[in-house]
């Protein structure tokens, strides 16, 4: 086992953008490892470069130690007064930034104090400011906006599948079932009994994620945004819309909710990197749906654990995991839609709308995925590669299993994949 869990997909992201003239802004859902990439795994690369260590600049904002430099004029001086000199290039580390912007601020983005000081700082000639912070206090979108184009976005995820068995090893197909089990945030694999895991996973809910959001967006209906979140962890890869939720809470629940609320708390939730949206996309049409969509849980062990451990369908979780691990490489992800024609038994021919799990985007690549536990007999394999097949263009098309199988290509050109080579190899869906 190795002495640390490994980064290196965001490690390698923070060395490219190393001195590249803009403030690299650290995001993610909170807990998931950002101030480790960058105090310890960052930290360590730059010393190993030769950097001296009076040229890393470290400031944690949620040390009590610290409380001064909340006040960003104080920080400001701090940093200012450590750059000691005009050759060296001196890299300013600053962790949890959401400390240093008051309530108020948050209103308007824009007049964020602590932008505007970091903005200052990044025009001295030989500094390189990397910051981490609570995405629901701190957004991207704010960043960009606020630093007027200097602003340089990094988003870390919960562990990938290949990050969590590069750490505890062992038989693939047990490794698997844990995560898919708990998950991937980082402390949950320092956590030694299923009863602490579970704990630890669900307090991250109510006592960081939930209060986060009500404290940005002042929540006035508390109890349907823990309704929202029971509700989407309930249904990941089911098609839904604000309207449909809002109606299931007043007929199940007896919550009386309009679906402009709804559509407000799911944006909240998504900014916050606890769900990401999938729209519907007409393959044929090459256009969007306005709605419904598929919601993705941002970690499967947050899920599994907001629910009890109940409602384990594993052709769910298995989506969800797959959905979480093409965002990590960088892919755009939606839900194909694709319309083929059938004759049936009395020879009239009729239209079929067919779904494509994923429809993936990178660049001039794009796949189409489905994913299924298990193709079973003909009639089962004939159903899922129809989708597939229906699509009339070169693209590579692939089914998952989840199998420990070789990866080998049909007549038709569909590529066959393992779970395990999906989520392990990096360059599987090329290959």
């Amino acid at each position: 086992m190795e002495d640390y869990i490994r980064r290196d997909i965001y490690l390698e992201q923070l060395i490219n953008r190393r001195e590249n003239g803009l403030i690299k802004v650290i995001t993610g859902i909170r807990r998931c490892g950002k101030s480790f990439l960058l105090f310890n795994l960052f930290y360590d690369y730059l010393l190993g470069e030769g950097v001296p260590k009076d040229h890393i600049i470290t400031v944690a904002l949620d040390d009590d130690l610290n409380i001064a430099y909340r006040d960003p004029s104080e920080l400001s001086k701090y940093i200012r007064s450590k750059v000691t000199d005009q050759e060296g290039m001196f890299y300013i580390f600053i962790d949890e930034v959401q400390y240093a912007i008051s309530r108020e601020e948050l209103k308007n983005p824009e007049s964020i104090h602590l932008y505007n000081v970091l903005n200052g700082l990044q025009r001295l000639r030989n500094v390189d400011i990397y910051v981490t912070g609570s995405n629901s206090k701190m957004l991207s979108k704010d960043v960009m906006t606020a630093f007027r184009g200097r602003g340089d976005s990094v988003e870390v995820h919960p562990l990938s599948f290949k990050e969590y068995y590069d750490y505890v090893g062992g038989d693939k197909a047990e490794a698997y079932e844990e995560y898919a089990l708990y998950g991937g945030m980082p402390l949950v694999l320092f956590r030694k009994t299923e009863d602490d895991k579970f704990k630890y996973l669900s307090s991250l809910f109510e006592e960081v994620y939930f209060k986060d959001i009500i404290e940005r967006y002042q929540i006035g209906l508390p109890e349907v945004l823990s309704e929202l979140t029971d509700d989407l962890c309930s249904s990941v890869g089911s098609l839904t819309n604000a309207t449909k939720i809002a109606n299931t809470l007043q007929t199940v629940k007896g919550i009386k909710v309009d679906s402009g609320t709804i559509a407000s708390y799911l944006t909240y939730l998504s900014e916050s990197f606890l769900f990401r949206q999938a729209k519907r996309y007409d393959v044929k049409g090459k256009k969007y749906f306005s709605y419904p969509s598929k919601y993705y849980c941002g970690d499967i062990g947050l899920r599994n654990v907001r629910l009890n451990l109940r409602q384990q369908e594993e052709t769910h979780i298995m989506e969800n995991i797959m959905y979480n691990e093409l965002v990590c490489r960088g892919y755009s992800v939606d839900v194909g839609v694709v319309d083929i024609f059938e004759t049936d038994a009395e020879g009239k021919r009729k239209k079929i709308s067919c779904e494509i799990d994923f429809v993936v985007n990178k660049g001039r690549k794009k796949y189409y995925i489905q994913s299924v536990l298990s193709l079973g007999d003909a009639q089962k394999e004939k159903t899922e590669l129809r989708p597939l097949l229906g699509v009339r263009d070169f693209f590579r098309k692939i089914i998952v299993t989840k199998s420990g199988m070789k990866p080998w290509i049909d007549e038709e050109g569909i590529l066959h994949l393992g779970l395990y080579e999906f989520l392990l190899n990096p360059a599987a869906l090329d290959l």
